[in-house]
């Protein structure tokens, strides 16, 4: 089962943690989402101390091929988003290991 953390899931956490207005945490949230877009378009990375760090990649065009039907389509040019987390975060995630 695939579970979703939204924005208001973050909101109502920091809200029961710190007890700020909900209105003020929202507009935090939307606010540090946008700075970290905006970093991403115009610097290609952002790096998060003791996170992670976010990558603006170019991929060129290429060939697909629908698995179902075989048909094959160009899949254009387009940017992605990788993220390649720090060594903290991997050490936390694989703590129980």
């Amino acid at each position: 089962m695939r579970v979703n953390l939204t924005k208001k899931d973050i909101i109502n956490s920091v809200y029961m943690q710190l007890g700020f207005s909900k209105k003020i945490l929202e507009n935090l949230i939307e606010d540090f989402l946008s700075i970290l877009l905006d970093e991403l378009i115009e610097n290609k990375k952002v790096k998060i101390p003791k996170f992670g760090t976010f990558i603006l990649r170019r991929k060129k065009s290429r060939i697909g091929r629908n698995p179902k039907t075989l048909e094959k389509k160009i899949i254009k040019e387009r940017n992605v988003v990788l993220f390649k987390p720090s060594n903290i975060l991997k050490k936390y995630i694989n703590k129980d290991e």
